[in-house]
């Protein structure tokens, strides 16, 4: 067994880490504090092939793998929380469901300018009565002629702000549950009836914008469907696999930040005339740290590869993605504990990671929800 990275991954690792530690993670605390979009760092991320990880290069992507694509998103949350997620929608939400099941000519068309960092794309499913139940939207697709008449509104979707293409989620027979689910790719500069409503105010991630969508009969036209009638629900679920796996990279980058900021204040930080490194209480909750992270960090690379070699990932993603989360979190919370007074104020950055955190344990399915998926897996359920 050889859990070391190729040649190649640990190249492209390095050069993200570095990209991050001279240009993401000195801004973030601005970024944070100013809401802003880091729409610079994503173009250049974008050349550097990182908005398109795992996507051919025939459709603008690097040609790399979902195991690089963790690594690199691992680095990049470490740096800024908020870019990991926009990197990680691009790749995995709204990248994955075009790259696996679009035609030829929709990947030219709309995978290809997201996967080179041109521009953003965005995953619009939620809405305000369908979340964990996924199956229970109302958006409403209509054929009527050469297009698809959409009316819905769409909550919480990441990058919704910025985002040029859409992949939506929408019923087309809803009288057949989840069995009349579509999919449509929607290009929101060229789709009449499209609207932006709220951009959230939120507790984190605050230089990723969350926004609602409106589509009041909105025009998409219909060879934008990816796949055919019926298949929204399945593209939805093994979307959302792969989104998981994303998640968790971020959340696992979010922990890696706050055990290099822990480690690099208790040096510095003296009580009793000594280092607080020195007392074994902070001791060990680094150390308890670093462990989960690292563990949080080898389910994510075994979802990874299972995806990389056409396996069934669906359980590992979701113990990925629920393990990493929780792991962060708890990471977040000692180290605000480890900066005492100094982690409940915005000058340090303990209290932007524990605000950031908490996002992981509930996008991209709830914990709770990671927990079903998983125990009905192991329980042969369907």
């Amino acid at each position: 067994m050889n859990l070391g990275p190729t040649e190649e991954q640990q190249m492209v690792k390095d050069q993200v880490a570095r990209f991050v530690d001279e240009e993401i993670k000195p801004n973030a605390a601005e970024w944070d504090k100013t809401h802003k979009h880091p729409e610079d760092i994503c173009r250049k991320l974008g050349e550097m092939g990182i908005m398109g990880v795992a996507v051919s290069p025939d459709y603008g992507g690097a040609g790399m793998d979902n195991v690089t694509y963790v690594m690199c998103m691992i680095e990049i949350s470490r740096g800024c929380a908020s870019t990991g997620v926009i990197v990680s929608v691009n790749n995995s939400l709204y990248g994955y469901p075009v790259r696996v099941f679009g035609t030829h000519e929709q990947k030219e068309k709309f995978l290809a300018p997201v996967a080179s960092g041109q521009v953003e794309g965005c995953y619009a499913l939620t809405e305000s009565g369908a979340g964990s139940d996924a199956a229970a939207l109302r958006c409403r697709a209509v054929l009527k002629g050469d297009k698809y008449i959409v009316n819905g509104v769409k909550k919480f979707i990441t990058s919704g702000n910025v985002a040029r293409y859409c992949v939506l989620a929408a019923t087309e027979h809803p009288e057949k549950g989840y069995k009349g689910l579509i999919t449509l790719i929607a290009d929101h500069d060229h789709t009449p009836g499209f609207s932006l409503g709220t951009i959230e105010e939120k507790m984190g991630i605050l230089a990723s914008g969350t926004a609602e969508l409106v589509y009041e009969d909105a025009e998409i036209p219909a060879e934008n469907l990816l796949g055919k009638t019926g298949d929204g629900f399945k593209q939805m679920m093994t979307g959302l696999n792969a989104g998981r796996i994303g998640i968790g990279a971020q959340a696992c980058g979010i922990g890696r930040a706050v055990v290099e900021d822990c480690i690099e204040y208790a040096k510095e930080r003296v009580q009793f005339g000594k280092p607080i490194t020195s007392f074994q209480a902070i001791q060990w909750k680094l150390a308890d740290m670093a462990t989960e992270l690292d563990a949080a960090e080898l389910l994510l690379l075994k979802a990874a590869w299972m995806e990389d070699n056409d396996l069934d990932f669906e359980k590992e993603s979701a113990q990925a993605k629920m393990y990493a989360s929780d792991v962060a979190m708890r990471a977040a919370v000692e180290g605000v504990q480890i900066f005492g007074g100094y982690g409940y104020c915005k000058d340090y950055p303990a209290e932007r990671h524990m605000r950031d955190a908490k996002i992981c344990q509930i996008y991209e399915g709830t914990n709770e929800i990671q927990r079903v998926v998983i125990a009905r897996k192991l329980l042969g359920a369907r």
